[in-house]
């Protein structure tokens, strides 16, 4: 499942050149998830390195992660029931 989320994540990934030549991108759900590098290959794979740490940071620190193409990476802690 979370192979899934980060592909998912990754489609909804916006690019864009900035003014000095250089590739900067984002995920736009994922709040403060975002690279830039010199090229296109490089900025993608620094972006997908640093989903992957955003995600087992959120877990660490018990945020909330955000449902992406209906895959909910987050579970809670209930109680199990006593009979």
């Amino acid at each position: 499942m979370l192979t899934e989320y980060i592909q998912a994540a990754m489609a909804k990934a916006e690019y864009e050149i900035l003014e000095d030549g250089t590739h900067y991108s984002h995920i736009p759900p994922c709040k403060g998830v975002l690279s830039n590098a010199e090229t296109h290959e490089e900025c993608e794979s620094l972006l997908r390195e640093v989903l992957e740490e955003w995600i087992i940071l959120g877990f660490r620190l018990g945020h909330e992660i955000p449902v992406i193409d209906g895959i909910d990476l987050n579970f809670s802690m209930e109680p199990e029931e006593v009979a």
